[in-house]
């Protein structure tokens, strides 16, 4: 009997797995720290010692698929690997050690299933237009629609890019912090000049590591509960207030909040300070965070495809 369908997203910040069965039922998801993109804002190429960790954890990956009697699989890179120098001798790593082929998508293609991947499970909301935001390692992407996506915005700042290039002190100094939200914000201007949908949706969900971490140190969550994070509704104030204590804390104090995993606390700081930025740039006073992202994308778009 065929399981169904598997999907590997290579991101900046971490290399994600799911397996689902063909009624959509979630078989493994796996989300692991590999920072592809670490160092990538500095050289123009992905480090021999990222390269060296994601191509094992894709590996790992091939092993975990291959228990499966999967049908259709997708594995897709993001903005590291479309800004990078050095992406075709990656993947030719990855297609040695794993045997699958890696697809660069574009910013466009990316947000267009990060869309499709959080609006599945919120077909239900009585809302006409969505705004979804997937801040990522490297990049954000903005994504309006309705039943389907209409516009798809790319902006070339995400987690880790922000942490490299504007954060320099620890902890951060307020001069850093605002020219970090500053270069977010222009970029949001450009985005909203270009679409003014963009700020004026009915509903806007929030998906992906920064935003699911803010939400579970609001929560102050010892324990990962997808259950309380899922559909949780995020407001502003309490972004700013998360934001304000970890941009305060030195690393070595960071890394105590209940809610937020070691291996994203060097550069949870620059993730918030695009969140702050989208949110105070579109006058978002609330979303609803979403626990399914690009990943439930490619997923999705599989099974459309065999359908």
């Amino acid at each position: 009997m065929d399981t169904g369908f598997a999907a590997i997203d290579i991101g900046s910040n971490s290399t994600n797995l799911l397996i689902t069965n063909n009624a959509g039922e979630t078989l493994e998801r796996i989300v692991r720290s590999t920072r592809l993109g670490a160092g990538l804002t500095k050289t123009g190429l992905l480090s021999p010692e990222s390269i060296a960790q994601t191509v094992s954890c894709i590996a790992d990956y091939a092993a975990i698929i291959k228990n499966y009697e999967v049908t259709d699989k997708r594995i897709v890179a993001t903005a590291a690997c479309r800004m990078a120098k050095n992406t075709s001798e990656f993947f030719e790593k990855v297609t040695d050690a794993s045997g699958l082929t890696p697809e660069l998508i574009s910013g466009e293609q990316e947000g267009a299933l990060a869309y499709l991947g959080a609006t599945i499970s919120f077909s239900e909301l009585p809302k006409k237009q969505f705004l979804v935001i997937d801040i990522g390692g490297a990049s954000t992407e903005l994504m309006i629609g309705s039943e389907s996506l209409t516009k798809a915005v790319s902006i070339p700042y995400g987690a880790v890019t922000i942490s490299e290039s504007e954060l320099h002190r620890d902890p951060p100094r307020p001069e850093e912090l605002t020219n970090a939200i500053s270069l977010v914000s222009d970029a949001v201007d450009d985005a909203v000049h270009m679409h003014p949908e963009f700020a004026s949706a009915d509903q806007i969900i929030g998906v992906a590591g920064t935003i699911v971490t803010v939400a579970a140190v609001e929560l102050g969550l010892k324990q990962f509960d997808s259950g309380k994070l899922h559909a949780m509704c995020l407001r502003r104030d309490a972004v700013e207030d998360v934001f304000r204590t970890l941009a305060t804390e030195p690393l070595a104090d960071r890394v105590f909040n209940p809610g937020l995993p070691r291996d994203r606390a060097e550069i949870i700081v620059g993730g918030c300070c695009v969140l702050v930025a989208v949110m105070r740039r579109l006058q978002i006073s609330e979303l609803i965070v979403s626990q399914h992202n690009l990943l439930d994308g490619i997923i999705e778009s599989l099974r459309n495809k065999k359908s």
